[in-house]
């Protein structure tokens, strides 16, 4: 039980850092040696080194994105200190309901925006031969399943002694 206990709250935290890193770096579109992510649009200028980086684009849905993330974020720790309280109050065979749906919902809104990142990120920048996504990018996707399967996995899970 115990190894069961440390596996999902690995999985919990991996998640975590998956989110916090695709929430934060500069990586979910690359083309002609600039980046852009939720937050600013980043260039490479003519000084080695050195980068020129301006604020995204106030558009309803790149705000509608970084609330999806944030919020993601926020119903993911949430979820985690659930499970830390619920672990210690809940009664013998209960189950985690409340921590799997945290959890769920955290899997839910990233799915949401990166889904609306990929039908609207040509509406911010222009779509071009050398445009791809970044690895921030990826990582919000790889978090999605990995936070609804650890949702689940909070559902099913019954405390025992």
């Amino acid at each position: 039980m115990l190894l069961l206990l440390l596996g999902i709250i690995v999985l919990h935290v991996a998640v975590l850092v998956l989110l916090f890193v695709s929430t934060i770096v500069s990586q979910w579109l690359i083309f002609n040696g600039r980046t852009a992510d939720l937050w600013q649009n980043c260039s490479i200028l003519e000084i080695p080194s050195s980068f020129q980086c301006v604020t995204s684009s106030t558009n309803e849905w790149l705000q509608s994105v970084q609330a999806l993330m944030i919020l993601s974020i926020i119903f993911s720790v949430l979820s985690l200190f659930l499970f830390f309280c619920q672990l210690f109050t809940l009664t013998k065979g209960g189950r985690f309901y409340l921590t799997g749906i945290f959890q769920i919902l955290a899997g839910l809104c990233v799915m949401s925006g990166a889904a609306i990142f990929t039908v609207r990120h040509t509406d911010w920048q222009p779509a071009t031969s050398g445009t791809s996504f970044g690895f921030a990018y990826i990582l919000a996707w790889v978090a999605f399943p990995l936070a609804v399967i650890s949702g689940v996995i909070y559902a099913i899970l019954r405390k025992r002694e």
